[in-house]
């Protein structure tokens, strides 16, 4: 049976209450997050955001696989084909970009990670798990050719986020630190460039 279209305004709606969400999920975490707060701040009452949304863990889940698949896109367009070092590379630009400009999500995937992922464990042990075995036998494969330094590719795509995600889920610590006049990210951006290319130089 195919779903209907939404209207409009139901997208107008639905993307207030998505925004809403994101907004008080990333002040006050899923447990201190409630559907009163979440509806005053997309300017709906209640019983119109439980139209669109049947639960608090709906919204939450929504954003949670949202962000997910932002978060893997740029993993997807790794290139078999492409030169290996230029592919690397601009996964790492992609994923400080993604953190520059998506800080509240992934915040909020973080704290979901952190809490064991109690509603993103199917995603994480399927999508996400397979997506990454497939490029880590890209890279495996490169490394076999000699066309990038040897090591162990899952940890070398772990080092990636762990190195871009910092800058959004401690950007308060990372701004702190650096002080004033600084752009973090545009700083980690070259910084990283530079550290990956000495790693992977063959």
């Amino acid at each position: 049976m195919k779903t209907k279209p939404m209207t409009r305004i139901q997208e107008r709606n639905s993307r207030a209450i998505l925004e809403a969400g994101l907004d008080v999920f990333s002040v006050h975490g899923f447990r201190g997050a409630t559907l009163d707060q979440i509806a005053e701040a997309a300017g709906l009452s209640k019983p119109n955001l439980l139209y669109y949304f049947p639960s608090k863990d709906a919204i939450y889940l929504s954003l949670l696989e949202q962000q997910l698949q932002t978060w893997l896109d740029p993993l997807r367009a790794m290139d078999p084909k492409g030169e290996p070092l230029a592919e690397v590379l601009a996964y790492v630009k992609r994923k400080i970009e993604l953190a520059r400009d998506f800080p509240r999500e992934s915040r909020l995937f973080a704290n979901e990670i952190l809490q064991g992922a109690p509603r993103l464990m199917p995603e994480i042990e399927g999508a996400l798990k397979s997506l990454v075995e497939e490029k880590c036998a890209v890279l495996s494969a490169w490394m076999a050719e000699g066309r990038i330094a040897k090591m162990p590719p899952t940890h070398l795509v772990f080092s990636i986020w762990a190195l871009t995600q910092h800058y959004a889920d401690f950007d308060v610590q990372v701004r702190a630190v650096l002080g004033p006049g600084h752009d973090p990210f545009a700083e980690a951006g070259s910084f990283l460039d530079q550290l990956f290319r000495k790693l992977l130089a063959p």
